[in-house]
């Protein structure tokens, strides 16, 4: 009996063998945030929505990365659609108001029921991955009171929103031009403990008078991050040519502005400068 190696077809035509396909290696996955709320979180997410089923899977996404210990609020109100389903269905405390709260309510509510040492506030129609929210949270974290989205609008155009300027104008009724048109009005935002203590639930639904009051009462006020919320919010038609969004948000603006007169004086505590009013009869 021959002990040769009998010989395959791939020797006898000069091929080599082929070889089992090595299988691909899989990457290891990073650390996904679990879809729950943490028991003791250190961050809450205020996230107000109507009618948001589109966006709100990946706003959600987006706010638990910000913390480990984290909680995200959804205040769902006066939505026809499955907003609150699938912010249930992403482990999100769910707050639901059959009908419309309001403008900027949701902050309010949301708020009084957070139990984090710091207050994220973000929209439920703006997508924004967690790598831009954590700035605002580390900013708190490391002793600002109020993390502002370094924001101020657009102010080249040679007619500047009305909004845009009320921003400015009352920025430098509160001796602090360096803010320019950043303020609570525009998220996202961050605010501590201490904050919210110290202004009240409440008054985060008026985010103009918060705002003034946070400077006011010295508590630490900061423009953090630059996340231009302008290009990425969604177009809405009005009925009519009026914005009521846009009355209701100046008057908060001249109510600011006059709490800051009633706290520093008729001149906010600026000085006449040159004037010499003895001179005008």
């Amino acid at each position: 009996m021959s002990m040769k190696p009998r010989r395959t077809t791939a020797r006898r035509t000069g091929r080599r063998a082929a070889r089992p396909a090595r299988r691909p290696i899989r990457p290891v996955p990073s650390a996904v945030p679990p879809a729950v709320n943490h028991p003791e979180p250190y961050v809450s997410v205020i996230i107000p929505a109507m009618n948001e089923e589109q966006t709100i899977e990946a706003v959600i996404a987006g706010a638990r990365g910000v913390h480990s210990r984290c909680e995200v609020i959804v205040i769902v109100n006066g939505s026809a659609d499955r907003t609150a389903e699938l912010a249930r269905s992403c482990g999100a405390d769910v707050i639901w108001y059959e009908q419309p709260l309001g403008h900027d309510a949701g902050r309010s509510v949301g708020a009084a029921a957070a139990k984090g040492e710091v207050l994220l506030f973000t929209d439920g129609d703006l997508v924004i991955p967690a790598a831009k929210l954590q700035p605002f949270v580390t900013a708190v974290s490391g002793g600002a009171d109020l993390a502002l989205n370094d924001y101020s609008g657009p102010v080249r155009s040679r007619l500047p929103h009305p909004v845009v300027l009320s921003k400015h104008v009352l920025n430098l009724l509160l001796g602090r031009p360096d803010l320019k048109g950043c303020s609570l009005t525009a998220v996202p935002h961050a605010i501590s403990r201490r904050a919210l203590e110290v202004l009240g639930s409440g008054l985060l639904s008026r985010p103009p008078l918060a705002h003034a009051q946070a400077v006011l009462n010295g508590l630490a006020v900061t423009a953090v991050h630059h996340v231009p919320v302008g290009r990425m919010n969604a177009v809405r038609r009005k009925a009519s040519g009026s914005d009521p969004l846009q009355e209701i948000i100046l008057r908060d603006h001249l109510d600011a502005a006059a709490l800051v007169l009633e706290h520093r004086g008729g001149r906010a505590g600026f000085g006449d400068g040159t004037r010499r009013r003895e001179w005008v009869r």
